[in-house]
């Protein structure tokens, strides 16, 4: 007899479209293309797009953070020569955690996000 396996939030593939719905959350964001792919922006910034491979989002991060992630997990985090000297790493999709994936999308925010917003966001 075959189980069936439970499904939870955490186990679902994740996707662009899991990228857009964790995004819904942030305040004044705006959606559009960024080097020919889907893209978001805070006030005119991008902090995350889709790599033009469709199987990774390209994120603005911390530069020390993006060391610490890529060493703790190479499958989900890593760059390409491109962004060695940019504060961007790139997320591959089916090997990231959907908690991993929502705190590296509002950091990215956070980074870009102007100060007025980022203080009434934080409720300053």
């Amino acid at each position: 007899m075959k189980r069936e396996r439970k499904s939870s939030r955490n186990s679902r593939t994740i996707t662009w479209d899991t990228v857009r719905e964790i995004v819904l959350g942030f305040p004044e964001f705006e959606e559009g293309i960024s080097y020919g792919t889907p893209a978001f922006k805070v006030g005119g910034k991008l902090f995350v797009r889709l790599h033009q491979g469709g199987d990774s989002v390209v994120v603005r991060i911390d530069e020390a953070e993006r060391r610490m992630r890529m060493q703790a997990d190479p499958k989900a985090f890593y760059i390409t020569d491109h962004y060695l000297a940019y504060p961007w790493m790139l997320v591959r999709l089916s090997a990231v955690r959907r908690a991993d994936l929502a705190d590296l999308l509002l950091e990215s925010w956070r980074l870009r996000a102007p100060a007025r917003l980022l203080a009434k966001f934080d409720g300053k």
